[in-house]
């Protein structure tokens, strides 16, 4: 099985300039053991996408095949065959 990761510009320096990522995951896989296996390949990303204590940021949103995945499970939300993983940051300003 395999999920895409779309990353918006701001965040592919970090991922060596590409906007789609494909991970292999296995049967059962969460975010959070997709962004493990990100984190393997992508070091600076990582720490762009979760805390020192391995939680999603709190400004950067993560939708599962389209459904914001903070309020069904966070880092533990299950991920299907093909799952699409779209990234996007908050973005503020004045």
């Amino acid at each position: 099985m395999r999920a895409v990761v779309l990353l918006p510009g701001m965040l592919r320096a970090q991922a060596g300039g590409r906007a789609r990522l494909v991970v292999e995951i296995g049967e059962g896989a969460t975010l959070g053991g997709l962004l493990d296996a990100l984190a393997e390949q992508y070091p600076a990303l990582e720490r762009r996408l979760r805390d020192e204590q391995a939680g999603l940021r709190r400004y950067v949103n993560f939708f599962v095949d389209g459904q914001e995945c903070r309020h069904s499970g966070g880092a533990a939300t299950p991920l299907g065959p093909e799952a699409e993983i779209q990234i996007i940051p908050s973005v503020a300003g004045g």
